[in-house]
């Protein structure tokens, strides 16, 4: 029998952090988390309101363009939102007022056109790559709606997940599949969808997430790289990186257990604890990259 996506996450993450050399986790701090709040999403900085299908499409292409951490610092930031809520929420201004864009209209969707709708520059790399993620968008949905996307899962959300990381080159994360996991969770959150395998999930493996666990004691780097991640440059992809997220995904299946909630719950739980000022105020790891 194969093995799941969710299930390949867990063994790879694992292997990595079992032989990791730059990242440790610190297992005397597992049992320290406050992971906080029932995750939820926030209904100011997304589109929830509108019908079932205005919100489907709305979450499946900010999941498109849910990447680009790396680049965040250089965006145009309105005062107080961060560079995931800086995207969400100008695709929302752009849905409420407009509504998604359909699937034949991101198969066409140019830079411009999505600089212009983000409040950006448009010669900026990230609107480069988030056009052409949502043409891959446009291509992957052929005559589908969004909503028909998640439906054909048939309440299965591995289903979902294994569906977009075959589908779309840019949700091919191999080892962590952090966006094509996170997919199924946003459309179970937003309350359009029910899966009866939501739990089998895994955290969504980023940079935030990793930083809280750093912050709070339980991942700690080793000094070369904490010095290279503190001085704000740039990680480039490879082995410290896959370190840190490995060990972030394995630490959460540690505390998961501990505090008896599935990893996908306490992901979000310890994501929106990192908007807080004593997580804001340290440096996290930038790597560029279209997987987070």
């Amino acid at each position: 029998m194969s093995v799941s996506l969710p299930d390949q996450v867990r063994r790879f993450c694992a292997e990595v952090a079992g032989a990791a050399r730059w990242v440790r986790i610190d297992p005397g701090r597992l049992g320290g988390i406050d992971p906080g709040p029932e995750p939820v999403l926030d209904p100011a900085r997304h589109y929830l309101e509108g019908t079932r299908e205005e919100v489907a499409a709305y979450l499946l292409t900010l999941d498109a363009i849910n990447f680009g951490s790396g680049w965040f610092p250089t965006l145009r930031k309105p005062s107080g939102l961060s560079g995931y809520y800086t995207i969400s929420s100008a695709l929302a201004k752009r849905s409420r007022a407009e509504g998604p864009w359909p699937a034949e209209e991101l198969r066409l969707i140019d830079t411009p056109t999505v600089a212009r709708t983000l409040g950006q520059d448009p010669s900026h790399d990230l609107m480069k790559l988030y056009a052409e993620a949502l043409r891959d968008l446009g291509r992957f949905l052929g005559d589908r709606t969004a909503l028909q996307v998640v439906e054909g899962a048939r309440g299965s959300a591995v289903a979902l997940a294994e569906e977009l990381a075959r589908g779309m080159p840019f949700f091919d994360d191999v080892g962590f599949w952090k966006r094509a996991q996170i997919t199924p969770n946003d459309m179970a959150l937003a309350g359009l969808a029910e899966f009866d395998d939501l739990d089998r999930l895994t955290i969504f493996a980023d940079n935030l997430v990793p930083h809280v666990l750093r912050v709070d004691g339980v991942l700690v780097y080793e000094e070369r790289l904490a010095a290279h991640v503190d001085s704000e440059e740039v990680l480039p992809p490879g082995d410290q990186e896959r370190e840190i997220r490995a060990c972030a995904v394995h630490a959460c299946e540690l505390i998961a257990g501990e505090l008896g909630i599935p990893p996908r719950a306490l992901d979000v739980m310890l994501w929106n604890r990192g908007q807080e000022r004593r997580y804001k105020s340290r440096p996290r790891h930038r790597t560029r990259t279209v997987y987070y």
